[in-house]
């Protein structure tokens, strides 16, 4: 998929700077979804990156896996930054959709915000980890 690639690029070098370029990549009434935000249009998506640069410290996506297919991609990702000089990583992935133009018309993240984030939080993260290890089906092996 011709699109993909570049896509994919400006991610991997994702800065400030660039976010002006994300008209070049997202259809005009694209959405974008994540298990915080569900939004739609360019403007839209480049603010939700304006408040990722806003409230982590070195931001950046590694870009994994690819499978792509007609007018639609998965890829994976992890997501790297630092809260409070504390590094963190998130691990999820994005399905894709694509217009005929080659822009994103959908962009859907999926990760689990409980296990990759809110547990690894100071005071939020201890009584997810409770439920967690509470809730786990332990193996009788």
């Amino acid at each position: 998929m011709n699109s993909l690639t570049p896509l994919l690029n400006w991610y991997s070098t994702l800065t400030p700077q660039t976010l002006q370029y994300a008209a070049q990549f997202y259809a005009p009434t694209a959405r974008f979804k994540d298990p915080f935000n569900d939004v739609t249009g360019v403007l839209a998506i480049e603010g939700i990156f304006k408040h990722m640069f806003a409230t982590t410290e070195n931001p950046r996506f590694v870009i994994g896996e690819q499978i792509a297919q007609h007018q639609q991609a998965f890829v994976t990702w992890t997501f790297e930054f630092n809260l409070n000089g504390k590094p963190y990583q998130i691990v999820g992935g994005s399905h894709l959709v694509f217009n005929d133009e080659g822009l994103v018309t959908l962009h859907r993240d999926y990760w689990d915000a409980a296990e990759e984030l809110l547990q690894k939080l100071p005071i939020v993260g201890a009584p997810i980890r409770w439920l967690r290890q509470r809730f786990a089906v332990v193996s009788s092996d």
